[in-house]
């Protein structure tokens, strides 16, 4: 099984690289997306899980192949004139995980700090969580809103979905347990598709202990079965409970 942390360091090595004083980072485009009412992204490759439902699947296991390197700067500039021309007051990475090069992240935050817009982390946590002070280091960043999106509700239903050890799911806890504790921006969010109704009540009592606050804020995910992500399910045998097409979500 996979050791996400031990994966982490190893993506690292193929997506980051020091240039001039400043940690370069893999992206494969920029675009500006419609979800959250529209938001200037930046796709990145690589990540630590291998979750069967994941979009960005090539990107993910083959960032070797994939994206070009970009300064922190770099990504600033295109995230924030796209945002600006079409008049989008949000940015952010994603196809990948973006907690993957603490350097590079932290570098890109610190050069959208003054431009008014607000900046989404869509991560797993599971960096988050096996390091208090990324948490501490995030929530320097008052225009930052941190999406952690847990993979299923249990640890058994995490480790189907993503190929990592069951253990590593309470990773994702502790993400959130950890910006709570440094008033970081931040809410929960999980992957239904797979989840029975037992499931997600016994997420929502996790929930609860951490902070009283965080079920009602639980931002339910929807499986998108694309051609291939469908593919890949069967493969994996596993059957969704619910799902969209594209296009219907």
């Amino acid at each position: 099984m996979i050791d996400p942390i031990e994966l982490a360091r190893r993506t690292e090595e193929i997506v980051a690289r020091e240039s001039e004083g400043a940690q370069l980072r893999k992206y494969y485009r920029f675009r500006l997306d419609r979800w959250y009412g529209g938001v200037a992204t930046a796709d990145a490759v690589g990540c630590n899980l291998r979750c069967v439902f994941c979009w960005s699947w090539r990107y993910v296991t083959r960032p070797d192949a994939h994206g070009e390197f970009y300064s922190p700067q770099q990504v600033a500039r295109r995230l924030v004139g796209m945002a600006r021309s079409k008049g989008i007051p949000r940015v952010r990475v994603s196809g990948a995980e973006p907690t993957i090069g603490r350097e590079h992240l932290l570098a890109l935050l610190e050069r959208t700090l003054d431009s008014d817009l607000l900046f989404i982390l869509e991560t797993n946590g599971i960096l988050i969580g096996a390091d208090e002070s990324y948490a501490e280091d995030l929530s320097r960043f008052r225009h930052v809103h941190v999406r952690v999106s847990l993979k299923g509700c249990t640890p058994e239903e995490f480790s189907r979905l993503t190929g990592a050890a069951p253990r590593f799911f309470e990773y994702q806890l502790r993400a959130l347990e950890n910006l709570l504790e440094h008033g970081a921006s931040f809410h929960p969010s999980v992957m239904l598709g797979f989840s029975t109704e037992k499931g997600l009540l016994n997420l929502v009592d996790r929930l609860r202990e951490i902070d009283e606050s965080l079920p009602s804020r639980l931002e339910p995910e929807l499986l998108i079965l694309y051609p291939a992500v469908e593919s890949r399910i069967k493969r994996a045998g596993l059957r969704p409970t619910g799902f969209v097409r594209p296009g219907e979500d």
